[in-house]
This record gives structure tokens, C-alpha cells and sequence, in this order.
């Protein structure tokens, strides 16, 4: 599939070396995405044509992705959130912590970078987080960050974090759905590895 999106790219020429190189030097189609411009051309065969078209690329599957969560539900596809949240973050180089804002039928309003940090540390502000759900009248709040270092997990520090944002967010009544982690390419669910404290309440949701 990333060699036929190359072959736009480049016409006329086998492609499928340039592909395999790339995948090989970053790991996963969602890195290569999201890898900057700068970085990509540092690659032998790609200019910056063939960057941009690929940055292009993942400019409209984000669209894409953006639309259909603010169209339904955020579990009505859970493949959509997660591929959303590689997309994002999947190829970042310096941890990034986002807050995702839904409305009252689980749609997404807004996606927000809270902080971005260094390699393995973000600032977060819970206050800061509630003060903006309740600005954009929020209902569930879902929180993303990404581990650059790969195959880190949930360390205690984010654990203890987001039970500290819960706890703040479930004070004005509104719910944390859920704290999504993006590492090695992979999307973490605390709510799925049963994580989530006391002061979240997201399971609260109909028919699921």
C-alpha cells in the first residue's frame, strides 16, 4: 500500500526499494507520516516533492479521521480513535499530551495539545483541562499522550495523573472516558488494562 502512495510520488519508477527503506528506517507507515519534512529528505531518493506529498498525505487522513469522530460516537468505531491517535502522535519525537473534548453523544468537539514536552515527560494541568471543557461545555473528556522511547507502557506517574484529572473533571461532572497512550506504534487503552480509579466514570454508556 506505501509503495503505491510513493508511485504517485515518483512516476515511472520502481519505487518498491525507496518504500521498504523507509519502512525499514522508521518502523510503521503512521512514523513515516508523521516524520517531518526536514528529516524526510534527509533520506536518499526522497526530495521534497515526494516529502510534502507524503506530509499531504497524512494531512487528509487526519481530516478524514477528524470527521468521522465529530460525526459519531467515539466507540462506534474504536479502529477510527486508534488509528486517529497514531496518526497523531505515532512518529513524534518529544512526548505530547492531548486532551480530546466530546459532547453529550460522545462526538468530538475538539482536539487539543495540552503540553508538549521532552523525550519522556509532559507538563499537565488539571485545572487548565477542566477549565476548558467547561468553556467548550464538554461532557466526557478522553486524555492522549505518546511515550517516544518505544515499548514504554504506563508508567505510575500517568496513572497517578489520571486519576488526578478525573478526580477534578468528575468534581464539575463531567467524565474521563478514558487516557489513550500511543508507544511503538501501538494505542494503549486504560480503560481496556482496567486503570482507570475510582473518579472515572465512563462506563456508563449505553448499549456498550
Amino acid at each position: 500500500m506505501f509503495e503505491l502512495l510513493i508511485s504517485y510520488a515518483i512516476p515511472r519508477r520502481d519505487v518498491r526499494p525507496l518504500a521498504r527503506g523507509l519502512l525499514k528506517k522508521y518502523g510503521s507507515i503512521p512514523q513515516i507520516l508523521t516524520a517531518p519534512v526536514e528529516e524526510l529528505v534527509e533520506y536518499p531518493g526522497v526530495g521534497r516533492g515526494v516529502a510534502i506529498f507524503i506530509k499531504l498525505m497524512h494531512r487528509l487522513i487526519m481530516i478524514d479521521c477528524k470527521f468521522k469522530l465529530a460525526d459519531a460516537p467515539v466507540f462506534h468505531d474504536e479502529r477510527v480513535l486508534s488509528n486517529y491517535c497514531r496518526m497523531n502522535l505515532g512518529g513524534k519525537k518529544v512526548e505530547e499530551f492531548h486532551v480530546f473534548y466530546l459532547d453529550v453523544d460522545w462526538r468530538l468537539i475538539s482536539d487539543e495539545m495540552h503540553s508538549r514536552g521532552t523525550v519522556d515527560t509532559s507538563a499537565v494541568y488539571a485545572r487548565e483541562i477542566l477549565k476548558q471543557a467547561l468553556n467548550l461545555n464538554a461532557r466526557y473528556v478522553i486524555l492522549v499522550h505518546n511515550h517516544p522511547i518505544s515499548g514504554k507502557a504506563f508508567s505510575r506517574q500517568d496513572i497517578e495523573t489520571t486519576d488526578i484529572i478525573a478526580e477534578e473533571l468528575g468534581r464539575y461532572g463531567i467524565i474521563l472516558h478514558d487516557h489513550l497512550l500511543v508507544s511503538n506504534g501501538i494505542v494503549y487503552s486504560a480503560r481496556n488494562m482496567f486503570l482507570l480509579g475510582k473518579y472515572s466514570m465512563g462506563g456508563d454508556v449505553a448499549g456498550r
